[in-house]
């Protein structure tokens, strides 16, 4: 039986909240270990595709398919709740496909149909009801590690709750690149013009689907892992936003040559030594409501925004250039780099310029320390003249005590901050663990601690042998 398995990451936006809406900044955007996977199989009836989320309640859709030479259309059953992204997904992916390798590649469909499982890594959904349900504690780091892989969520697509790790733009890049290989138009996803094609046609799915051309940090970071990210021009999508769009014209647009993509990736890493840890808040925040009123605030106050703005992407430059040159000095003399983590970890930073005798490595640390510090008063400035919740004072008494933890670097809110999550990024596991202890202690809010780390891969195609792979289709 032909298997096709694709998977993609979640995300952390570190530097770059609001500002990456704008192409005259970038943002510094994590790939997370925590991963959506598509599985594609053959289904059993002929023209018709079967989408199913075994980890949801009412969550299996049915799609028929007809296609001729020029046109494609896909039909959903009519007593099947709506699912927009998986449904936008397979009309314009499957055009694409159409337009790039022709008809023959949808006899697959015409002869057996397609089965379609989607499953996401528990660390994409809160998990509350499942830990509380098996007597755990959700404030223990320890509690998700005895979960089942994929497990239940005890809730349908519209009302569970999420960490806000990117679900919505996994789920999307890991569809659209299960089906360009299942189908035939890639046969990997590893070349540069393999994931421009990948990207190109998630983000446009992405988009239509929201009913907005975002920012796409999500997507990219979904396709590309780890990178600093400039957005690309919204008027590259906006004029083929309509449903009606022909195959030809749609591809033309979306091909991976297509020098009209503007956008810039900078692949990054953490340095080596670092650790970036997670949690999920019991308080969550609507971002496209966060997002509106800061747009509304810089509209009406452009002089002050800019400023602030301007300001605030200069000190989100400066950390990203300290994780580049951090992993550069660790490359140039590895030795000098860990004696001087080492020295750093069992310190709260604060005391880091006590130190003796450390080189360019310390210098770094203590300068990224300060350039974080300062980006997250900017953003408290900015919650200040937006009234918008983007570090809150229950969150900054949070972030200073995990910053007060003897080995902690970094400590924030992701993306568009709010009350649903925080980042800390430790020098090691001693450090990690005390940040726990902090979350698990703290009476402030209820944290609920993820297991997943930042990783650098973005999306891949899955060996059905390999733990994971395999880990899925006993699932699907």
């Amino acid at each position: 039986m032909t298997c096709t398995i694709a998977s993609a990451p979640g995300k952390v936006l570190v530097t770059g909240g609001y500002l990456v809406l704008d192409q005259q900044y970038l943002g510094l955007v994590f790939g997370t270990s925590a991963r959506f996977f598509t599985v594609i199989q053959n289904g059993e009836l002929p023209n018709t595709i079967t989408v199913r989320s075994p980890q949801f309640e009412q969550a299996t859709w049915h799609y028929e398919v007809q296609s001729t030479l020029s046109n494609l259309i896909i039909q959903s059953s009519a007593d099947a709740s709506s699912n927009k992204f998986v449904e936008t997904c397979l009309r314009y992916t499957l055009k694409v496909i159409l337009e790039k390798v022709g008809a023959p590649a949808l006899d697959k469909i015409a002869q057996h149909g397609l089965d379609i499982c989607i499953v996401g890594d528990n660390d994409f959904y809160s998990q509350r009801e499942e830990l509380n349900k098996l007597g755990l504690s959700v404030k223990s780091a320890t509690a998700r590690q005895q979960l089942v892989p994929f497990c239940k969520t005890h809730a349908t697509l519209a009302t569970v709750n999420k960490t806000g790790l990117g679900s919505s733009a996994a789920l999307t890049t890991s569809l659209v690149a299960a089906l360009l290989l299942h189908l035939g138009a890639l046969t990997s996803v590893e070349s540069p013009a393999n994931l421009a094609l990948v990207h190109n046609v998630a983000q446009f799915v992405h988009c239509y689907a929201q009913g907005k051309v975002g920012s796409g940090f999500d997507v990219s970071s979904a396709v590309y892992g780890s990178h600093r990210y400039k957005r690309f021009s919204p008027d590259l999508l906006n004029h083929i936003m309509k449903e009606d769009i022909d195959g030809a014209t749609l591809c033309k647009v979306l091909e991976s040559d297509n020098h009209a993509w503007d956008n810039q990736v900078d692949p990054v890493a953490l340095p080596p030594h670092f650790q970036m840890i997670l949690a999920d808040i019991d308080a969550g925040s609507h971002t496209p409501t966060l997002v509106s009123k800061v747009l509304k605030w810089r509209k009406e106050q452009p002089v002050e925004a800019d400023a602030l703005w301007q300001e605030l992407g200069s000190y989100n430059d400066k950390v990203a250039e300290h994780f580049r040159a951090l992993s550069s000095l660790h490359a140039q003399d590895h030795q000098a780099y860990l004696e001087t983590i080492s020295a750093a970890k069992d310190l709260p930073s604060s005391e880091w310029p006590t130190v003796q005798g450390a080189g360019a490595t310390l210098e770094h640390l203590i300068q990224l320390v300060a350039d974080f510090s300062k980006v997250r008063q900017l953003l408290q400035k900015m919650s200040t003249l937006t009234d918008v919740p983007i570090e809150p004072s229950e969150q900054t008494e949070l972030l200073d005590r995990c910053m007060a933890v003897p080995g902690t670097l970094m400590a924030g809110v992701p993306g568009a901050g709010g009350y649903d999550a925080i980042f800390c990024v430790v020098l090691s596991d001693q450090a990690k663990e005390r940040v726990q202890q902090v979350w698990e202690q703290w009476e402030g809010c209820n944290i609920s601690p993820l297991l997943c780390q930042a990783d650098s891969n973005g999306v891949t195609k899955v060996d059905p042998t390999s733990q994971s792979g395999v880990a899925c289709l006993n699932l699907c």
